[in-house]
């Protein structure tokens, strides 16, 4: 697969986040990427759209980005439970290291993440090898 075909649905309640987080892949040149700001919308959302990769806050309310990805991992449809997750998050604590990454995620990004350490990251959930890209 090649990076600019990914289908991304982005979960993540700060609407300034969220929209720095879709312009960035949009830069990387990502043409398929979805939008929620909440879990209950990205769970109905994820049936349809089948994403290739959810970029997940995790300090989302009312229902937050781990139980999020719980959801994910023990729903009925295997396809469902495979997606790749990557975490994205201001918070870097232990605790909340330790509460993520167990879920089968495949990254974690402190917030705002930057252009190279996302592109790095949805290439390595994607396994996609290093390519060069024009809109860098």
């Amino acid at each position: 697969m090649k990076l600019e075909n990914a289908k991304i649905l982005v979960v993540d309640d700060d609407p300034v986040i969220s929209r720095f987080v879709v312009r960035t892949l949009e830069r990387l040149g990502i043409k398929t990427v979805e939008l929620c700001h909440e879990v209950n919308s990205a769970v109905h959302l994820m049936t349809t759209f089948l994403p290739d990769l959810i970029i997940t806050d995790i300090h989302m309310k009312p229902i937050n980005g781990i139980e999020f990805v719980q959801r994910l991992r023990s729903h009925a449809n295997p396809n469902l439970q495979r997606i790749p997750v990557i975490f994205i998050s201001a918070d870097s604590s232990r605790e909340t290291l330790k509460s993520a990454l167990p879920l089968g995620s495949v990254g974690y990004i402190v917030k705002p993440p930057r252009l190279e350490v996302l592109k790095t990251k949805i290439e390595q959930a994607l396994h996609i090898e290093d390519q060069d890209f024009e809109n860098w």
